[in-house]
């Protein structure tokens, strides 16, 4: 649809005030509100900010700030953990701080000037202190329950924003990407017009994409229910007073078919003689329960929640959801029963003082002294199956003691005729378990139970698959002489975790590498299976040594006698690490990218050719490409650069500049930033990334075609002493003449054909290759006693290297040693030439 850009650039320029947005309704400021400022404001905060502990672990230090009463208030920018400002009191006591007021004037290193409340919430992820979020609020009162849920919720996605940036150089910007985590939309409507502003994030909620979206508030609510409208259109009407908040609930049916809950909180701005009236609001996903005394519906949102629950974390999500406020319970624990164990999946509240002191020793782990039989309680009601409903004030044993003073309901949660696990719900304040309320409890024990078997599988499946995809993928990137190679591998969103793309890393010599990444056709445990077959199949004959187009000739054949209907994409690239001569060949397989020193970036423009499994006697020609040191070399797959709503084009734009923008002296950074948002896809996404720097000691090399005369050994000795003596080495010379004489020995005496003798000295490394046309390793001898004689030469060699091997190659084998020699002072007179092949000088 066309936008209407006049229009919403007039929306754009909405100023809206932080003070009036928490509803004082002050005078705007003179710039707009951003989308995280607005939903700041509707949870009654000015004001966030973070902090970190510092380096030395004794202070707390401002790492950010975000809202639109940022430039208002002068936080300090130190707070020792030792002091008393509310920061550092919530982070040693791990327990948020709300203060209006009145409390707030007790406290040191608060905000200047003094505002009229603040929240101090401990950033805690993995047993971890990770820092304190600091909220400045405008109201005198604090901020109310709904608010502070909220808050914690952003505090959660905080910690989790910081715990996965720990491990970078650079301490990331946890607010905005944790605001983006909770989904939380916000738009601005004029009422006269009918035109809105709304963010990506609302666009999403209701089921619009952006290239959808008119900018019109009748788009928006296409998707909305029929049912609902008439309470949505009560918030186009100019009616409500300035200032004035209203909240609804609404649902909306996606494309996909899938309804959802939002919940809408919105006002009316200020008005001013050269601006249109305004509705200011923020919409967030919700919990489908409504609150009504309606056991049916509450049933039947519960049936279709845990319908859409697919993994363990989801169905406690909704158990809690459920349970705790709807029945205003003060705790909610749920736990899976794994043979005579209780293991916790969910306890609610988290922290860890609102359950029992005999937990804390195993916390979050398992149940006091860990087996059932340490818990009678439980244990009747997990043999029975019976729900047991204890009233106040009764008596029970420790294990359990202070979880439901005023009233405790056990529900055993049974599933294809016994008990997965159980769920407490306990009341501080004396509880009444009204009839109505049994029903309802015992229709949720049997959902949740069946939802749990079920995420169960769910997660076992998704474990197996992740298992399976590892297995199948490299553990680890060699390291690279003259370059840095990372991969990233992002399973796909939906269905098995498993998929056909591969990437791999392989060193051919000491100075050729071979980058190789592919797709198999589809995503399945088939797909993954040819994939292993393929990447180590193309390993395999890429260490034999041929050339690149021979190695994706043989992988090709090899799919096509497999019988299978699935094929594979690749893009193999073999580099000279040495002078940066690369040689691709693409076999249906998208473009690798390349970004040079400079920044510019491009697609290599690779002759390709059929996908693999195709045709057995398709061609796959070879390009050459020259690559100077600090160029980095991108090889992905399509799930990367392409999906339903992303043209391959343009995805392959993004990635480019993506690839321009990214700092390439942090490889891994970079790998990240190419990725983009880490949510997983609708398609598995493999990326391999290599800067190539270029060798900073370059080798030098000599090497000589040994004749098979009778003094052959001898002309091979003669031709390496004088090499040694050329390279300044020749201290060395016994034990590099006596590996010589033992391969070259070996060689003649057990092959046929030519064999040849090279020489390569790299730093203080001197390694000698003598190759053959037997494909046949050496074998060292198995017993060695004073009567033996064969395979002895080879125990010289391998007591004088040190590192000693043999590899295969085109029409043979390489038997390699390598020993270590000093190296003399360099004078500015000495001139070492840098590779000498040929016969005697």
């Amino acid at each position: 649809m066309p936008h209407d850009g006049r229009a919403r650039t007039g929306v754009s320029q909405l100023r809206a005030s932080q003070a009036g947005a928490a509803g004082t309704g002050s005078s705007p400021p003179e710039r707009a509100a951003t989308p995280g400022e607005r939903a700041l404001a509707f949870a009654g905060a000015a004001l966030a900010a973070v902090y970190v502990p510092g380096a030395g672990g004794e202070e707390l230090r401002l790492a950010e700030t975000a809202g639109a009463g940022a430039a208002q208030y002068g936080l300090p920018e130190l707070l020792p953990l030792s002091g008393g400002s509310p920061a550092a009191e919530a982070l040693r006591t791990d327990r948020p701080l709300w203060l209006n007021a009145a409390a707030l004037a007790a406290y040191e290193g608060g905000p200047t000037p003094p505002v009229a409340s603040l929240g101090a919430l401990p950033l805690m992820a993995e047993g971890r202190r990770l820092g304190c979020l600091v909220v400045v609020g405008a109201s005198a009162d604090g901020f109310d329950a709904e608010q502070r849920r909220f808050l914690e919720r952003y505090a959660d996605a905080v910690a989790n924003q910081l715990r996965a940036g720990a491990d970078r150089p650079e301490p990331p910007a946890p607010l905005a990407p944790a605001q983006r985590a909770l989904r939380v939309g916000s738009f601005v409507l004029e009422p006269d017009t009918g035109v809105i502003d709304a963010d990506e994030t609302l666009l999403e909620l209701v089921g619009i994409t952006p290239a959808d979206f008119d900018g019109k508030a009748d788009t928006l609510l296409a998707n909305a229910l029929p049912e609902d409208m008439h309470a949505l259109m009560s918030v186009l009407e100019p009616s409500t007073p300035e200032s004035a908040r209203r909240e609804l609930e609404f649902r909306v049916r996606h494309p996909t078919g899938e309804v959802r809950w939002l919940s809408l909180r919105c006002r009316m701005a200020p008005s001013a003689d050269d601006r249109p009236q305004q509705v200011l609001g923020v919409v967030t996903a919700t919990s489908p329960q409504r609150r009504s005394a309606d056991d049916v519906s509450r049933i039947q949102w519960l049936t279709a929640a845990l319908d859409d629950a697919a993994t363990v974390q989801d169905v406690a999500r909704v158990v809690v959801t459920a349970l705790r406020e709807p029945l205003a319970a003060d705790r909610v624990a749920l736990a899976e029963l794994r043979e005579d164990r209780l293991v916790v999946i969910v306890l609610d509240p988290p922290q860890p003082a609102a359950w029992p002191e005999i937990w804390r020793t195993e916390w979050r782990s398992e149940w006091p002294d860990a087996p059932v039989r340490a818990l009678p309680t439980l244990q009747l009601a997990l043999r029975d199956g019976r729900m047991d409903l204890w009233p106040a004030g009764t008596a029970l044993e420790p294990g359990l003691a202070g979880i439901g003073a005023g009233g405790l309901a056990v529900l055993p949660l049974p599933a294809k005729g016994a008990v997965v696990g159980v769920c407490l719900v306990g009341w501080d304040q004396p509880h009444e378990f009204a009839t109505e309320e049994r029903s309802v409890l015992t229709a949720t024990a049997a959902l949740v139970g069946q939802a749990l078997e079920r995420a169960h599988a769910y997660d076992a499946e998704q474990e197996l698959a992740t298992l399976l995809q590892r297995s199948l993928l490299p553990r680890r990137l060699p390291e690279l002489p003259g370059g840095t190679a990372v991969a990233r591998y992002l399973p796909a969103r939906r269905g098995l975790q498993v998929g056909g793309d591969w990437y791999d890393v392989i060193v051919i010599s000491e100075d050729r590498v071979a980058l190789v990444i592919g797709d198999v056709q589809g995503h399945s445990a088939g797909a993954a299976t040819i994939m292993g077959q393929m990447r180590t199949a193309v390993r395999a004959y890429a260490v034999e040594g041929h050339p690149p187009d021979v190695v994706v000739s043989h992988a090709n054949r090899l799919l096509v006698g497999m019988e299978t209907d699935l094929f594979a994409t690749c893009c193999y690239v073999e580099l000279d690490m040495e002078e940066g001569n690369a040689l691709f060949v693409r076999a249906g397989h998208l473009s690798p990218l390349v970004r040079h020193p400079d920044g510019t970036t491009e697609e290599v423009q690779v002759e390709g050719g059929l996908p693999l499994g195709v045709l057995a006697e398709a061609e796959f020609p070879m390009t050459a490409v020259a690559l100077t040191p600090g160029t980095v070399l991108a090889l992905v797959t399509d799930g990367l650069v392409e999906a339903a709503d992303l043209p391959l084009d343009e995805g392959m734009d993004r990635t480019r500049a993506a690839l321009a923008a990214a700092d390439p002296a942090d490889t891994g950074r970079m790998a990240d930033d190419l990725l983009g948002d880490e949510g997983r896809r609708e398609d598995d996404v493999a990326l391999l990334l290599l800067r190539y720097d270029g060798m900073t000691a370059r080798p030098i090399r000599a090497g000589w075609e040994v004749w098979r005369l009778p003094d052959a050994v001898m002309h091979a000795r003669r031709f390496t002493a004088r090499t040694l003596r050329r390279w300044q080495v020749a201290e060395a010379a016994d034990g590099v003449l006596l590996v010589v004489s033992e391969l070259v020995t070996n060689a003649l005496v057990h092959t046929q054909g030519s064999v040849r003798l090279d020489l390569i000295l790299r730093g203080d490394l001197v390694r000698v290759s003598v190759t053959d046309g037997s494909p046949r390793a050496p074998a060292k001898p198995v017993i060695v006693d004073w009567e033996s004689t064969g395979g002895r030469g080879l125990l010289l060699v391998e007591a004088m290297s040190e590192s000693f091997g043999s590899v295969p190659v085109a029409g043979g084998k390489q038997v390699w040693s390598e020993i270590r020699v000093p190296r003399p002072e360099p004078t500015p007179a000495d001139s070492v030439p840098r590779t000498d092949i040929g016969g005697l000088l």
